[in-house]
């Protein structure tokens, strides 16, 4: 049944589609079929209802008539990095969040080297979206590329590092390079001066291994420790992945007493690295990992990490979305603080 179609009487007088059909002397159903070119009519009926559309000259109202198949609900989160463990405790809340609010929600995974901006622009045109939360990407969107979507939407655990203007877009995220700064810190405070450094594409522009990488150098250079690239090593952010970057670190520099892992998966393929070497936790290596998943927590020892606060980045991040999508709020860019979490696998330096 489609009851928001109109149609225009003559030059003046407006009828909708329950006056034409009492007009025919038929249903509402079987007028839109009519109408519509669909579903079963009698010939009979077909002919009685169109002579009552030409008799009083019916011109058909197409935006009224497209209003249900041009709206949706659809919320989409576009993720990059899907595996990542501390992304499903987001997700698992983003989704509870958009449910709740009576919305469908479409979880689309981007592969790496697939730009996320164009994988959400092609999904709109698809799924008829009301809104975007991007989780995971690169940081080197522009301006231009923004506002080439046409809903609202919401880039959380990244931002961009290019100029664009805040008021086009939103975003809620941790300063990487300050979580990753206090990582490095605590490590040094231990006494630590020969700490390697473990993330993926760390030498890469615009990524959040770069962003972390970042922070490490500065505290480096505030402790005034010299920055060896040798100690930085390129892995996914995987267990099988941390622990073979951790065993080439090891096996080409023996002076290293700790490892700053810039994910707690490579943080536990790190740890098994180390005990793999004959050597153990913290005694004689210390490892501190990033985002504080909970696997970290009864690892053996407990893994020391930057705690990101997930369910509260996931809750900000479908309450800033549904204020754009409401208007009840301009584009807002909301910056977490993680917190160190002391476990067990940091130790001070042996010998300070």
């Amino acid at each position: 049944m489609n009851s928001s179609l109109t149609y225009k009487w003559g030059s003046s007088v407006d009828v909708n589609i329950k006056d034409i059909a009492r007009i025919s002397g038929v249903g509402i159903s079987t007028v839109s079929r009519v109408i519509n070119n669909k579903g079963l009519v009698s010939s009979a009926t077909r002919e009685k209802v169109l002579n009552v559309v030409k008799e009083y000259n019916y011109i058909p109202n197409s935006n009224a008539r497209n209003l249900k198949t041009t709206q949706s609900k659809n919320i989409a989160l576009m993720v990059k990095g899907i595996t990542n463990p501390f992304f499903a405790i987001m997700i698992k809340e983003i989704e509870r969040q958009v449910n709740l609010r009576g919305y469908p929600f479409l979880i689309h995974q981007v592969e790496d080297g697939t730009d996320e901006i164009n994988a959400a622009i092609q999904l709109v045109k698809e799924k008829n979206l009301s809104g975007i939360i991007f989780m995971g990407g690169t940081y080197n969107h522009s301006e231009e590329k923004f506002k080439q979507l046409t809903v609202p939407f919401v880039l959380t655990t990244i931002t961009t590092s290019q100029e664009v203007d805040p008021a086009i877009f939103s975003s809620v995220t941790i300063d990487e390079a300050k979580e990753a700064y206090k990582a490095t810190s605590y490590l040094i405070s231990l006494g630590h001066k020969s700490i390697g450094f473990l993330a993926k594409s760390p030498l890469l522009e615009d990524t959040t291994g770069s962003r972390r990488l970042s922070g490490y150098k500065m505290a480096l250079e505030e402790h005034h420790l010299s920055y060896n690239a040798g100690l930085v090593e390129d892995c996914e952010y995987s267990p099988s992945s941390g622990f073979n970057a951790a065993r080439r670190l090891l096996n080409r520099d023996r002076t290293v007493t700790a490892i700053f892992a810039a994910s707690d998966t490579i943080a536990i393929g790190a740890a098994k690295a180390v005990l793999t070497a004959g050597l153990s936790i913290p005694d004689d290596i210390s490892i501190i990992g990033f985002d504080g998943i909970e696997m970290g927590e009864y690892y053996h020892p407990a893994l020391d990490t930057i705690s990101q606060p997930g369910t509260e980045m996931a809750l900000s991040s479908v309450g800033v979305l549904f204020d754009l999508i409401t208007k009840h709020s301009a584009h807002q860019h909301i910056v977490y603080d993680a917190v160190l979490l002391k476990r067990g696998s940091c130790k001070m330096i042996k010998g300070r």
